[in-house]
């Protein structure tokens, strides 16, 4: 009996010093940083269970607006230096993203941004046409966290878009001229600052920007199932119809489905109207309260690398950063913005790319195409559109939702508090890039371009 207690407790002690053991060992395990020898696809996911803040919490904390939040993105050298050497092309690689302490792996990283999200920054000769490798600190990036076909989420979100502000010096553009949207009832995405590292170092302070996607359309919409359309115009510059694979190409919603027949009916809706009544056009097909004041924020913001601004290439004229959304059940079309770097630019020194010559509601050189701006590029009217032409003849309202507007949500008294509020939010972080990096803006000039915004804001309640 005694032989048999002794082996009890021999098994019993074995037992207790083997559970010490796994607990030290996975405790090991954990706090073991990946030092750069284990491929990012193998780094193991620690937090990625049903406890994990980002998969139990929603995207309102990430939109916090009271707080700056930091991102740290993790990827090989190999990768880095892949993405670095030629950022134009929009590749993504595999990565990781650490956010409070918690590990999203894998994720997709790339750089993204059109013509002005690449400008001055790549080592490419034409500006017009981005590349070579990276020459700024900063770059805007994208991240994927459901990559290679996950259902993976962060906070309910899909995507992480990070904007640089590379060409905006008050760090307020795309923060204030989604807000502004968003306090007039417009859907727009929401956004904020944040601080970003990569690979443990600190870049800089970023612009983070709600992605446009099914998530948003459900965020933002009593009925989520319409179709969800990327910058493309119903109709042609010369009044045609686009064509059906245009439409089809355009979807970001419904892609497997490939039927874009409400948004073909309202291109044709938009040939077909009467020219002595497009009101009525515009009351069958869209929300006239709302697009109207989508017009009014545009205009005061000088948004003008928008759907105002009607770039041409020879006799071909098309707008620019946008979405549609169709609900598909009260049959309404909704304008959604997108890309505001450039707005609040155009007020007291236009820039030679984006300035709109006209205008709301104003046409110049009886609707063909003209040069103008430093550049000389060629732009054509937006109210020779006839769908934005029918908008115009809300003139009386347009200016009522103006007046409102400008009394209240775009008041010296409300904008002034929100940029003083965000510019302390990342004045510290503002000041740390600037003592890391040579090409990061200064303290002093940051200052004087946002007092050059709130005088640029005073201007347009002015007129």
């Amino acid at each position: 009996m005694a032989k048999l207690e002794i082996y009890i407790k021999k098994i019993f002690y074995l037992i207790v010093v083997l559970t010490i053991f796994s607990s030290c060992d996975s405790e090991i395990k954990e706090n073991t940083p990946n030092n750069g020898n284990m491929p990012i696809d193998e780094i193991e996911e620690i937090t990625d269970d049903t406890t994990a803040n980002y998969l139990s919490n929603n995207s309102d904390y990430i939109f916090d607006q009271n707080k700056l939040h930091t991102f740290e993105l993790t990827l090989t050298q190999e990768d880095l230096d892949f993405l670095d050497n030629d950022p134009a092309r929009e590749e993504y690689v595999d990565g990781k993203l650490t956010f409070e302490g918690e590990e999203i792996a894998v994720v997709g990283i790339r750089y993204k941004g059109s013509i002005g999200g690449f400008v001055n920054c790549l080592s490419g000769n034409n500006w017009a046409d981005p590349s070579g490798y990276k020459t700024c600190t900063k770059l805007s990036m994208k991240i994927k966290i459901n990559y290679n076909d996950s259902d993976k989420k962060f906070f309910g979100l899909k995507k992480l878009q990070f904007h640089s502000m590379n060409l905006d010096p008050t760090q307020m553009r795309d923060r204030l001229g989604y807000h502004l949207f968003r306090s007039a009832g417009v859907a727009a995405p929401r956004s904020t600052h944040c601080r970003l590292l990569v690979n443990g170092e600190y870049v800089g302070v970023f612009a983070l920007v709600e992605n446009i996607d099914g998530r948003f359309v459900k965020q933002n919409f009593d009925n989520d199932d319409g179709n969800l359309y990327k910058e493309v115009w119903p109709t042609d510059s010369n009044g045609n119809m686009t064509p059906t694979s245009e439409f089809i190409n355009a979807l970001k919603t419904n892609e497997e489905l490939a039927n874009p027949e409400i948004m073909q009916e309202f291109a044709q809706a938009i040939v077909s109207a009467p020219e002595n009544n497009l009101e009525q056009l515009v009351e069958e097909w869209m929300n006239v309260d709302g697009i109207i004041k989508y017009a009014v924020v545009d205009r005061l913001i000088k948004n003008d690398d928008g759907v105002f601004h009607w770039y041409c290439n020879g006799n071909a004229c098309a707008p620019h950063n946008y979405y549609w959304y169709e609900d598909n059940i009260d049959r309404k079309m909704h304008l959604i913005p997108w890309d505001l770097d450039n707005v609040f630019e155009n007020i007291l020194s236009p820039n030679a790319v984006t300035a709109i010559a006209d205008d709301w509601g104003k046409t110049t050189n009886n609707c063909n195409p003209f040069r103008f701006g430093a550049f000389q590029l060629q732009q054509k009217s937006a109210a020779c559109d006839k769908l934005i032409n029918a908008w115009t003849l809300y003139d009386t309202l347009y200016q009522n939702y103006k007046k409102e507007f400008i009394e209240g949500p775009f008041s010296a008294q409300e904008v002034n508090a929100r940029i003083d509020a965000w510019a302390d939010q990342i004045r510290d972080a503002t000041i740390e890039a600037n003592e890391l990096h040579n090409d990061a803006l200064s303290i002093g000039k940051w200052e004087s371009e946002i007092q050059e915004l709130k005088d640029a804001l005073e201007f347009m309640r002015s007129l």
